[in-house]
């Protein structure tokens, strides 16, 4: 039988198959250039006109860039962006507003409000860099994320990325998903590093613009194929980017990314994490105390992590822990049971997940754990009801079951 091609030409060196274990990279960057590259993100033309709104941003990143304040997601974004570019790896983002962001928080490219020209500091950041480019796309997701992938099969040396304006929307695309994105390297051997950032969070602002269905990801994801991941802090979106791109192992990644989340007082990092450190599959419990303070464990991922511990920190609940499960797919077992090993033998663990019952994580989470965690710890849910549809319609009703779900989770009531 032929042989089909399998990792010549520009892929010689990447890897598929089943995730390695020695092929962590290095995605720390000394603190000088970090500060360097976040002041260069704030260099204007000096007869640039930047729009008055924009003008605390810059502030607040140089601010940053001194030391003076931790690092929000959007800088935590673009310093993943400006680093790879700076070493020489191209960057490629696409998305229906993708400039800008559609929750106003990258400003990628800037215009001026005098004459409308444009200026993409990411894409001036050094004579030697390698391309920065950022596309609105069209509206035709099956189109604009079947190019992209097609892009990725020739570039993996690259970070190649597509945006949903909203995560709900890829389901326009779902076609690519299935035939190429989740199965290739089954079918065809061949691998792809692409990247989908897809905005994923209950707001309370409908069935259209709640959910990227990851559960649909999670029923494709078998042998490895795909990366699942929810990261909850600037300096995990930045470690997450970077080794995408400086790890050898090559596979589709989809990054569950978020909205009210984007300035969240909470949702910061210090300097000091972007310079040493890596991606953590599962974030442990932040409490300061011994295991025999906890009653429960939550276990989670995504927004509902700050509304559990604003709700803990408000009603004193501290025997209640809360685990955050960062990468839901490859499952990171071994991190998992590591973290749980401190907590006493029969501590039931609640999974807590906004969406309904029939989907999220919870099913995908049932099956791969089962009822008791590690035979150890007995493994329940806390979910909205199945349903239909992804989300109610009602911001009333939606506040109602967000805080029954809270209450659920944190007492049991």
């Amino acid at each position: 039988m032929p042989q089909p091609q399998w990792l010549g030409g520009v892929w010689q060196g990447y890897r598929g198959g089943p995730e390695p274990d020695d092929d962590e990279a290095s995605t720390g960057v000394d603190g000088a250039q970090i500060s360097q590259l976040l002041e260069k993100l704030c260099d204007l033309p000096a007869d640039f006109h930047l729009h008055p709104k924009l003008q605390k941003t810059f502030d607040k990143r140089r601010e940053m860039a001194r030391g003076e304040s931790p690092l929000d997601w959007a800088a935590g974004e673009a310093l993943a962006f400006a680093t790879l570019v700076t070493s020489g790896h191209r960057v490629r983002l696409s998305g229906q507003d993708s400039e800008r962001g559609t929750f106003s928080h990258r400003h990628s490219v800037l215009h001026d409000v005098a004459d409308d020209r444009k200026h993409c500091p990411l894409a001036q950041l050094a004579p030697d860099q390698a391309p920065f480019e950022v596309i609105n796309s069209p509206l035709s997701e099956v189109g604009v994320l079947g190019f992209d992938y097609g892009y990725s099969l020739d570039c993996p040396d690259g970070l190649v990325a597509w945006e949903a304006q909203f995560g709900d929307f890829w389901n326009a695309a779902q076609v690519i998903v299935d035939q190429f994105i989740a199965s290739a390297e089954d079918k065809w051997r061949r691998l792809s590093g692409l990247v989908m950032l897809l905005p994923h969070g209950f707001e309370g602002q409908g069935p259209e613009h709640s959910s990227a269905r990851v559960e649909r990801f999670l029923q494709l994801a078998a042998e490895d194929n795909l990366q699942i991941v929810c990261p909850t802090t600037p300096a995990q979106l930045f470690h997450l980017l970077r080794r995408q791109v400086l790890r050898k192992w090559r596979k589709p990644l989809v990054v569950l990314t978020p909205k009210s989340l984007l300035r969240h007082p909470k949702v910061i990092s210090p300097l000091n994490d972007f310079v040493s450190g890596r991606f953590q599959r599962v974030l442990p419990d932040d409490r300061a105390g011994t295991d025999m303070q906890t009653s429960r464990v939550l276990l989670c991922t995504g927004k509902i992590f700050y509304e559990l511990h604003e709700q803990r920190e408000k009603y004193l609940l501290h025997d209640v822990a809360i685990i955050r499960l960062e990468q839901l797919y490859p499952l990171p077992k071994v991190q998992l049971r590591s973290l749980l090993d401190a907590y006493r033998p029969g501590t039931p663990i609640l999974w807590v997940q906004e969406e309904p019952e029939n989907m999220g994580a919870w099913r995908y989470l049932r099956v791969a754990l089962g009822e008791t965690l590690f035979q150890t710890f007995p493994f329940t849910g806390v979910t909205r009801p199945a349903s239909a549809s992804p989300a109610t319609g009602s911001q009333g009703s939606h506040k109602i079951e967000q805080q029954e779900v809270l209450a659920r989770a944190l007492t049991g009531t």
